[in-house]
Parts: structure tokens; C-alpha cells; sequence
């Protein structure tokens, strides 16, 4: 029975990732760029100053990406808690599909920062 809720949590996964990846999916042109908007998820990922891990959370590569890496991981922890307490199963399964579809969305060159421990380049 655990399979079949974590399928679901990962059909839930995908419908969420734009949520998860900021208003950047929404389009260009869609939102003029403002210093709010300054650092994004894939604006993060596309300057290297943060990248995807493994885990379904992102991480600051640079001092300055801090706060708002800290911010997005926040808000995906809301996410990935709301889905486990739905689909009754850990917190960390939920997080780890989301992070597959995380690092496939991910810009051309963005880091990833695998289960060991090692960056890689995408």
C-alpha cells in the first residue's frame, strides 16, 4: 500500500513543481523584474549562487543566496508536510520526488548537490 501512495504523491509532485520553482514558470514577460523578484529560484540556480540537492531542498552556494534559500525552503517544507500528512507517508519520501522533478526543471547548468555529497553541474 506504501507504493501506491507514494505514486500518488508523485503524480501530486509534478502538478506542484511550478508552485515550488517560483513565478519564473509563469512566463517571460508575465511579471516585469523588481528587486523582489531579484532572487528567484531559477535565478539562483541559473547565477550558481544555489543550488538543487538531492533531498527536495535547495542550498545557498554563496553567502548572499542565503536568506533567500532559506525563505523557498520554507515554503517547500510547508508543501512536502502537507502532501505526507495527505498521502500518509514520511515527509522526506514526499520531499525526494519532488526533488527528481526539481532537478529536471532545473536551468542548463544549474548545480545539483547529489546524495553523497558531490555537486554536479546539469
Amino acid at each position: 500500500m506504501m507504493s501506491r501512495r507514494l505514486f500518488v504523491a508523485a503524480l501530486s509532485a509534478a502538478a506542484l513543481t511550478a508552485t515550488l520553482a517560483g513565478p519564473s514558470l509563469l512566463g517571460p514577460g508575465f511579471l516585469r523584474p523588481s528587486v523582489a523578484w531579484a532572487q528567484t529560484p531559477e535565478a539562483l540556480l541559473t547565477s550558481g549562487a544555489a543550488g538543487e540537492r538531492w533531498d527536495g531542498y535547495m542550498e545557498a552556494r554563496s553567502g548572499s543566496a542565503a536568506g533567500a534559500v532559506a525563505s523557498i525552503n520554507a515554503k517547500r517544507k510547508q508543501v512536502y508536510e502537507k502532501r505526507a500528512a495527505e498521502q500518509g507517508v514520511p515527509v522526506e519520501a514526499v520531499a525526494k520526488i519532488y526533488a527528481q522533478e526539481l532537478i529536471n526543471k532545473a536551468p542548463a547548468g544549474s548545480w545539483v548537490k547529489r546524495e553523497n555529497g558531490q555537486w554536479v553541474q546539469k
